[in-house]
């Protein structure tokens, strides 16, 4: 199985069809308008609604879920998908807090995805830091994904989550070959906390697809939302001033229109 097929929903939120196979990153489907909280005096307020209605999504088989606690990457109506799908992966405090089908996975554990008929896949957890060093008491946990499955000739699907570039996600490239990315990028970050990043600039993405050589770069995660603060036109920027190699791994997503890409 060398064929892959990514829609993207909006936000982080996306549909990867495969082998008959269809999960569902991060459920983010309520309409525009709300103000959310993140905690420790952090809000946001949604801006655009999903370019793909939550009625319309086919039966899923998994929910890969990054994380459980923050309303730009499971709000309301996410939330409600959630007992319809067959299982949802999660970090095990997220898995902890939703109980029902949801399933833990530490960093570097993995959860095979098994069906009569169809290609396994094996969903491993992959570090991620959603802020500065010594943020955690503060963002909470929070995982990326790696799907490998027989057949692919590029390597992983790999879904980055809300993480800061650091180590951890640098171990990615030393451990896995990456076929495809999905980066989490926006450069978030809120007035209260001045210019702290919570999750990749285009900047980090460009120096992680060097260490990483993804056939392919899809960001999502950078519009939506206000705390978004890098969109579209500025990662275009910084893309324009990458290493030419590096650019043109990089591929835009069609907003709720599916793109078929080789894994």
């Amino acid at each position: 199985m060398t064929e892959a097929r990514v829609t993207h929903i909006g936000g982080p939120t996306a549909l990867i069809e495969a082998g008959g196979w269809r999960l569902l990153t991060d459920p983010t489907f309520d309409p525009p308008g709300r103000r959310y909280s993140f905690g420790w005096g952090t809000s946001s307020v949604k801006t655009s609604g999903p370019a793909l209605p939550a009625a319309e999504l086919p039966p899923l088989d998994a929910v890969l879920l990054t994380h459980d606690h923050h309303g730009d990457n499971l709000d309301t109506a996410g939330r409600a998908l959630l007992p319809g799908a067959d299982v949802v992966l999660t970090t095990p405090s997220g898995a902890r807090r939703l109980g029902g089908n949801a399933h833990g996975l530490a960093p570097w554990t993995t959860y095979r995805l098994t069906a009569p008929g169809r290609p396994t896949i094996e969903v491993t957890a992959t570090p991620a830091r959603h802020g500065p060093p010594l943020s955690h008491p503060v963002v909470g946990d929070v995982t990326g994904f790696a799907l490998r499955w027989e057949g692919q000739r590029h390597g992983a699907l790999w879904i980055s989550g809300d993480t800061v570039l650091y180590g951890g996600v640098r171990e990615v490239a030393h451990r896995l070959t990456v076929g495809t990315a999905l980066l989490h990028l926006g450069g978030v970050r809120f007035p209260l906390t001045g210019p702290l990043r919570y999750t990749m600039t285009a900047a980090q993405a460009v120096s992680l697809c060097g260490e990483l050589r993804p056939r392919l770069a899809l960001p999502v995660h950078y519009e939506g939302w206000r705390h978004f603060q890098e969109g579209r036109r500025s990662i275009e920027a910084e893309l324009a001033k990458a290493p030419g190699d590096i650019r043109e791994r990089f591929r835009w997503l069609p907003m709720g229109a599916p793109l078929d890409i080789t894994v």
